[in-house]
């Protein structure tokens, strides 16, 4: 049963856009393409294995952990919009 002016499953219709928004994220950052046979970054090999796992592969493995520990996780916005959770 919902209140005020929203409908029923409305809760549930924010957290399945919340969750869509973080997998397009995340599918946008997916490497395309041809793999490369070597790191753009070091320059080192990269084994036939990976650019067999992952098509559009760029880095080889130690630059790629490095990368993925710099970025830092996006958070989106807040759908719920709690008082609360506005104050973080």
């Amino acid at each position: 049963m919902a209140g005020g002016f929203a409908k029923d499953g409305a809760v549930q219709d924010q957290i399945d856009a919340t969750v869509e928004d973080a997998v397009k994220r995340v599918r946008d950052q997916l490497p395309r393409g041809e793999s490369l046979s070597h790191c753009e970054e070091c320059g080192k090999s990269i084994p036939p294995a990976r650019r067999e796992a992952i098509p559009g592969v760029r880095l080889c493995i130690a630059c790629q952990a490095e990368q993925d520990a710099k970025e830092k996780t996006v958070s989106g916005y807040n759908r719920r919009g709690s008082k609360d959770s506005q104050l973080r």
